[in-house]
């Protein structure tokens, strides 16, 4: 079998959660920041201008908080039998969030993957700032990390697969050999090569054998 990568979107999809739900509620801010997700999820407004919304909620909260999120969390069933499936079977697996690092960094490496992407959360004086650091990743950073990655290890995209669930993950879907829309909003399960409707990550490697030559 030929080189190949799966690229995995993280919040609802390799994870259970939606982690700035988990955040706003933290911050007292949970009513306010769960109708915005639900608006960019939808595609119904710009995911940047969602996200430095949601974030400016945060304002203040100690960062201490990450910690107990960080144990919240809970991986998608399947999600550490997929990334067993991708190493062996010679391919690469990396995330792609347009969540936060701080919570992603220690289950990517507790997982294993190859490589991820996700947002900073900007803390100051040992509490949230209510801003974001570094490239927001939206929509096209989650697709050119994805292109960049194929690049840097010389799988065509053809030989790609993107598992997203919401508006945010339609262009790397779209450039992907083959687009799996997992327990996925309406606009994601139309635009999806194959849609799995039961939240079992581990179905994805059934697909292996189906990506574009």
């Amino acid at each position: 079998m030929s080189r190949f990568i799966v690229a995995c979107d993280v919040d609802s999809t390799l994870i259970n959660e939606e982690v700035i739900d988990l955040l706003a509620a933290a911050a007292d801010s949970h009513t306010q920041v769960a109708a915005l997700t639900e608006r960019a999820m939808r595609g119904e407004m710009d995911f940047a201008e969602a996200l430095a919304q949601r974030v400016a909620t945060l304002r203040g909260t100690p960062a201490r908080v990450i910690d107990d999120i960080v144990g919240a969390v809970s991986l998608t069933n399947g999600a550490r039998q997929l990334v067993h499936s991708v190493h062996a079977a010679g391919g690469f697996i990396i995330a792609v969030s347009g969540g936060f690092r701080e919570i992603l960094d220690p289950i990517a490496a507790q997982l294993g993957l190859d490589a991820w992407v996700a947002n900073g959360l900007e803390i100051m004086d040992g509490a949230f700032s209510g801003r974001t650091y570094g490239p927001v990743i939206d929509a096209a950073a989650k697709a050119n990390f994805l292109t960049a990655y194929a690049k840097k290890k010389r799988i065509p995209l053809s030989d790609t697969i993107a598992v997203g669930d919401g508006a945010n993950d339609l262009a790397m879907m779209n450039i992907a050999g083959l687009s799996v829309g997992f327990c996925a909003k309406p606009d994601v399960r139309q635009a999806a090569d194959v849609n799995i409707d039961v939240r079992d990550l581990s179905l994805v490697a059934s697909l292996f054998g189906r990506r574009a030559s």
